[in-house]
């Protein structure tokens, strides 16, 4: 195939996250969006950026130290031209974000919701900070200057500190104040409005009184990122054995590695700077000045001071998600399950009918074994207790926890251990590979031997982003799906990777040619070819090919893609019959859904995995066939919810670019509508056989229809 980028199709993966990025900042721009939401979007844009220079920022600098010279096969460049692309399309992002918090800001004090600086404050606030200060805050403060007697600190990852530049006889010197854990994010001022001061502004006021009897002669917040990509398999862990072991051992490393960011509060003098950069070992490109505050969870926390009145209109509607109507909630869920397939949509339906499903097994005699996969969990996780009871109760659990899931290791080792006390046998995968998938297998006895209830899903058993991502959840009886299931959990148990299946699509050794194979059977169609795909990511270069091949064959591609996409599209000989969106709202869609042809000869499959080269090499994923037809209806309703709609919606043009859809169209949110329906007793995204009321939107009586001719 070669180099991919010289065929004029693609772009660098980087840049089209940071661009993903970008479209998270337009939600907080948004006046749509209740203000206290798009204060929200503000930290997971801050949030998301942290983690973009740990990982992807971090693993470039990794790449600079190899000897052998690397490319990237998307659009050409070395790790060092990539990096300094990115620093440069970073800086407009933080000027941005600057703006849209002091704009929110403005708006939230018109609503008595008061973020402060200390100057503002009035006389009794000064003294009651100043008391607070005194009582609560410096016991327990760790200020320290640098000098021949006290070495420069190791300064942890993203963590917040007060830098000054101090003078002692006629010498500058530096001093380091960090911002105590124990502390919290913000003080409240007492009163009727909701005031507050973040913790690190009260420390900077008090900086002079911290460090007496020196001369503050410059002072700054200041927070850096390290590079946090570390891999439980290298070489440095080779002696230990036991990999829960070795990834205690991992976690700690990455608390030490390289810095790849600094972020300061304010500008300071070049003196200053050039300190910094000749300790951190940093390049003033990677130094960020923003006035909004560098960390933002404090926002998550906000709405708990709020009256309820403010809370409402400030807030999305509260949203508890649906007992999906498929399903009677007083009937055992096994037994319903024997009888018709179902599939749960997250968030607009309720993970509780598969933990209710997993409680039952605990205690079902008719239950032999419980077999799952785990990539991440909350940190409260009824679904252990019901893993656990199972265990206990004779049950054989076994349990694939996967312990390298990025910032979930030490969840997952914790997990793991309490799984292990209460008898379930433990897995942890392959030395290589990640289990990603995400597989439950309960095995029944009956009287003609064993039954198989399977589930299959597109996100995690984590109870809480259940309620926050759109996925997909299959629970099936099918006997097929369910011999599949039991082999491929017999290959993890005996460390085989290259099983083979009838149904489900397995990486890494299945999944990849057969998504190959059902493309070039679209190909073969020409311009009768249909390919509907939406998923997270897409950068699999081999992948992105054939899609290109598809397009020159006359094959319609439709492609729902959230964050990064590689693949550049309506480009003239090359991508032109490709469509791309991406949609950004209230909830994280992460749901992956493969389409190939339509009508009856459509193949459908629900999926963990992204097209990411990670996901299709590297990694154990699991797609699963769709055959129920109710099903595939149901879907169908939610992917065209996705295509009508021209609110959340953005399209990717040629250049790479995102740009809202037609204008004149009415505007029709998709999340919205399948919360709706799911509020109304609707399966979410299977409206009723009845015409849509009359009232309703062109664009909502267009998807009804849709679905209708479906």
């Amino acid at each position: 195939m070669g180099e991919l980028y010289q065929k004029g199709f693609t772009q660098n993966r980087e840049l089209s996250w940071l661009r993903f990025n970008d479209r998270v900042l337009d939600e907080a721009a948004d006046e749509s969006v209740p203000l206290l939401e798009r204060l929200k979007f503000l930290a997971i844009f801050t949030s998301n950026l942290a983690e973009f220079f740990m990982i992807r920022v971090g693993s470039l600098f990794d790449l600079l130290g190899l000897k052998k010279r690397t490319i990237d096969s998307k659009s050409g460049m070395t790790p060092k031209e990539q990096l300094a692309r990115i620093f440069s399309a970073v800086r407009p992002l933080y000027l941005k974000r600057e703006k849209l918090f002091y704009d929110i800001e403005r708006l939230l004090r018109e609503q008595g919701v008061c973020h402060l600086e200390f100057w503002e404050l009035e006389k009794r606030e000064k003294t009651l900070v100043r008391q607070y200060f005194e009582a609560s805050v410096a016991p327990i403060l760790s200020p320290q200057i640098i000098d021949t007697q006290h070495p420069f600190p190791h300064l942890a990852n993203q963590a917040l500190y007060i830098g000054v530049l101090l003078r002692h006889k006629n010498h500058d010197i530096f001093g380091v104040l960090p911002v105590p854990d124990a502390l919290p994010d913000v003080f409240f001022l007492p009163g009727g409005d909701t005031r507050y001061l973040r913790m690190e502004t009260i420390l900077l006021e008090y900086a002079e009184r911290v460090f007496q009897p020196y001369e503050v002669l410059e002072k700054v917040v200041f927070c850096v990122t390290r590079n946090a990509d570390v891999h439980p398999d290298d070489e440095v862990f080779a002696d230990e054995a036991d990999l829960r072991k070795r990834m205690k051992k991992a976690l700690g490393r990455r608390s030490r590695l390289a810095p790849v960011r600094l972020e300061l509060s304010g500008a300071v003098s070049e003196h200053f700077s050039k300190y910094f950069c000749d300790r951190l070992q940093l390049s003033a490109s990677q130094i960020y000045v923003t006035r909004a505050p560098l960390k933002m969870a404090y926002a998550y926390g906000l709405a708990a001071k709020l009256p309820a009145a403010k809370k409402k209109a400030m807030l999305y509607p509260a949203h508890t998600p649906a007992w999906p109507a498929s399903l009677k909630s007083d009937e055992s869920i096994a037994r319903q399950v024997e009888k018709h397939d179902v599939l749960l949509s997250y968030p607009y339906e309720s993970m509780e009918p598969f933990l209710r499903l997993l409680r039952q097994a605990a205690t079902d005699p008719a239950v032999l074994s419980i077999k799952i996969t785990i990539y991440r969990l909350a940190s409260k996780a009824r679904l252990v207790e019901y893993l656990c009871a199972a265990a206990e109760n004779g049950k054989s659990v076994t349990v694939l926890m996967e312990l390298r899931a990025r910032f979930d290791e030490q969840n997952n080792i914790d997990w793991s251990e309490r799984l292990e006390e209460a008898g379930c046998t433990i897995l942890y995968g392959f030395e290589l590979y990640k289990v990603h998938s995400k597989v439950c297998l309960i095995t029944r006895k009956n009287r003609n031997g064993v039954q198989y209830i399977t589930q299959v899903g597109t996100g995690n058993y984590n109870e809480n982003t259940a309620k926050l991502y759109t996925d997909l959840s299959l629970i099936t009886a099918d006997p097929a799906i369910g011999r599949d299931a039991a082999e491929f959990f017999k290959n993890l148990a005996i460390g085989n990777l290259q099983g083979e299946y009838q149904h489900l699509l397995v990486a890494p050794a299945g999944l990849k040619p057969a998504l190959l194979r059902l493309i070039d059977e679209e190909i073969l169609k020409g311009a009768a070819g249909r390919i509907f795909i939406k998923i997270n990511s897409l950068t699999d270069a081999e992948l992105i090919d054939k899609l290109s091949q598809a397009s020159c064959a006359g094959v319609q591609v439709e492609l729902i893609v959230r964050g990064i996409c590689c693949l550049l599209p309506g480009l003239p000989g090359k991508t032109e019959n490709i469509r791309v969106t991406s949609i950004v709202g209230r909830f994280l869609e992460h749901a992956r859904i493969y389409c190939f042809g339509e009508g009856r000869d459509e193949k459908m499959f629900l999926s963990s995995a992204d097209f990411m080269t990670r996901n299709t090499e590297r990694r154990v994923e699991v797609a699963c066939p769709i055959h129920d037809e109710k099903i595939r209806r149901k879907i169908h309703g939610i992917i065209e919810a996705q295509r009508a709609d021209t609110c959340k919606a953005r399209l990717l043009l040629p250049d790479g670019t995102y740009t809202t859809l037609d204008a004149s169209a009415p505007l029709f949110d998709s999340q919205q509508f399948l919360l709706d329906e799911a509020a109304q007793g609707h399966d979410a995204g299977l409206p009723p056989a009845a015409p849509a009321p009359a009232g309703l939107g062109g664009a909502l009586q267009r998807l009804w229809a849709r679905i209708r001719r479906r």
